[in-house]
């Protein structure tokens, strides 16, 4: 029954994408007009799911999810117009009375698959740049948020018609019905494992994919960093949505000369921001369910704990954490921690540091904190990862002139502003040629004409 409701949906999206309305540059920006209007009509309701779900405060929701959104929206409704118009190209002598361009068109059928720790920012912006590239869309929003899932579900019906955009909600066997269909385009938020089944399933029909994960994001504190100000952006980059965060700090390396100084200052600054008793902060979210407060409590037998470790399952609680006394090999260290705990390990040369982490799969973040260019430039030519910041957290995400995407294990393909839109858009590639002269040079027989064509090309 759902199989063939999905397959039903597909096909009418598909129907209505061939009478081309959707590629009216006037239909896609009255289709951002409306989605801003829905997500404004419902703020409070969005704001209060994410509560429900995550315990997010209403300043964190819009901070990390309604305002980036909106930002997002107002970024593509300015531009949209010129985004989509033919671009020139520069035309070679080969190609002499003609005009070369790029024709920038949709896909079709898109389908956008979403997490559960920012439920509606990466279900939502995704969206905006598939309805801005002219695209029809189909919606998986995460199971485990399912009061935010909800509210969008209900916010996408009571704006758009299933034959633009169309949204399914529940769990695993929806994503395994959803799958078994074919799109033109699948944009997918998640971890790296559930990354390769996506890609698995993508490649027998061919289909383009941009895959949005994660990995160990390691955060690096030199000797010579400032290292009050590392502390307070290290502990709020980490604490974020108790940790839930792709590109959260995973682990820090620090220099055994800074090393003392930092914990103390990240002590401090977690005191500073949630008080002595995290439980008791209006700022400090929740776990997202049982089975992530599980996985998460058994990495306190990590190492030794230096600070908080305290877990209330009722409450889906974790305390902000710091550990060290952290080996390589500590279970803590071998997948993402996506939760609020920060392992600590010391080093004394930065060699040491780089070999540490391109011996491990590519992660999606690194952070730095140093006044040394030199060292700056030496982490960011010898290390790859999908971004970062140097002397901040988590702050490349937020601006839209920087492509959002990871590397390797992290992901592939990128977002944000532009690229969004370029994402959900194929440039088809055109050479209109006059018909007035046609040379003899490219037609065989081709002896004699050697010498002229090196002049040409070469």
């Amino acid at each position: 029954m759902v199989h063939g409701e999905m397959s039903d949906t597909i096909r009418r999206q598909r129907q209505f994408f061939s009478t081309h309305r959707t590629k009216d540059v006037g239909y896609r920006l009255d289709a951002l007009k409306t989605l801003r209007r829905a997500i404004l009509q419902y703020e409070k309701r969005i704001s209060e799911a994410l509560y429900a779900d995550l315990r997010k405060s209403e300043f964190e929701s819009y901070m990390t999810e309604i305002g980036i959104v909106l930002e997002e929206l107002r970024r593509h409704i300015r531009n949209v117009k010129k985004w989509s118009r033919p671009k020139r190209a520069r035309t070679k002598l080969y190609n002499y009375f003609a005009s070369c361009y790029q024709y920038p068109e949709p896909y079709g059928v898109v389908l956008i698959m979403a997490p559960w720790n920012y439920p509606f920012q990466l279900l939502i912006n995704p969206l905006i740049g598939a309805l801005s590239a002219g695209n029809c869309v189909v919606l998986k929003p995460a199971e485990y948020s399912r009061n935010t899932s909800r509210v969008i579900a209900e916010m996408i019906a009571a704006f758009f018609a299933p034959d633009h955009i169309s949204i399914f909600t529940g769990g695993r066997e929806i994503n395994e019905a959803l799958l078994q269909e074919r799109y033109d385009y699948i944009f997918f938020t998640g971890s790296p494992a559930l990354g390769k089944a996506i890609m698995e399933r993508a490649a027998k029909n061919l289909t383009p994919v941009t895959l949005e994960l994660g990995g160990k994001s390691p955060c690096i504190v030199h000797g010579d960093a400032d290292i009050d100000l590392a502390a307070r952006r290290i502990v709020w980059g980490k604490f974020l949505n108790a940790g839930q965060v792709c590109i959260a700090p995973d682990y820090v390396l620090v220099h055994k000369d800074a090393k003392v100084a930092l914990l103390e200052g990240m002590k401090g600054r977690i005191e500073q921001c949630f008080g002595t008793d995290a439980r008791q902060s209006a700022d400090y979210p929740r776990i997202i369910n049982d089975r992530q407060l599980d996985r998460l409590s058994r990495y306190l037998e990590s190492g030794t704990i230096y600070y908080g470790g305290a877990t209330e399952k009722a409450q889906k609680y974790i305390a902000p954490t710091i550990l060290t006394d952290i080996a390589a090999d500590d279970p803590v260290m071998e997948e993402e921690i996506f939760g609020p705990i920060l392992p600590v390990m010391e080093y004394e040369r930065l060699q040491e540091v780089i070999e540490f982490v391109i011996a491990r799969p590519k992660p999606l973040a690194l952070y730095l904190f140093s006044r040394d260019k030199g060292i700056q430039r030496e982490i960011i030519e010898q290390v790859s990862f999908g971004g970062g910041c140097i002397n901040e957290t988590i702050m490349q995400i937020t601006n839209a002139s920087l492509p959002f995407g990871g590397v390797g294990n992290s992901g592939m393909g990128a977002y944000h502003g532009k690229s969004t839109f370029d994402t959900f858009t194929h440039y088809k590639s055109i050479v209109n040629k006059g018909r007035m002269i046609d040379t003899s040079l490219r037609y065989p027989p081709y002896q004699g004409k050697m010498g002229i064509l090196r002049r040409i090309i070469g």
